[in-house]
């Protein structure tokens, strides 16, 4: 296998890893506050809960600080590699704009991140974690 077809391959697999890591913190606080109204136990989870808000205190500082996602400054460097097209600014910022043609400032996103963070951090005091369920 030509080295090009395994760095775009491995650029792939960071792309998934990165929409998975996304879908865990957006479907994760939907999730706490669902299972809060509808009593699921596994919500109040502490590991759980702590890797949620652990990744979206990671995800907020990011924007605060000003920097791009780990993620995809390594898949960019992949697809530089492999001779392939890369993009410019967040992961999220290019693929809302693939998918839904939104443009937004990048301040807008460092609100939203914000925002969202505020929620997660306030399921802690609205849906307290176990550590023992």
């Amino acid at each position: 296998m030509p080295a090009e077809s395994i760095y775009l391959l491995a650029a792939d697999a960071i792309i998934v890893a990165h929409v998975l890591f996304v879908a865990f913190v957006v479907l994760g606080v939907l999730a706490i506050y669902a299972g809060y109204l509808l009593s699921w136990t596994w919500v109040r989870n502490y590991w759980f809960r702590l890797f949620h808000l652990v990744g979206i205190v990671f995800v907020v500082l990011e924007s605060w600080v000003g920097i791009i996602c780990p993620l995809t400054t390594w898949e960019m460097h992949l697809r530089e590699k492999a001779g392939g097209e890369t993009y410019s600014g967040s992961f999220i910022q290019h693929w809302l704009q693939s998918i839904l043609y939104y443009e937004a400032p990048e301040w807008v996103f460092v609100i939203v991140y914000t925002l969202f963070g505020a929620l997660v951090l306030a399921s802690w005091f609205i849906v307290p974690p176990r550590r023992h369920e």
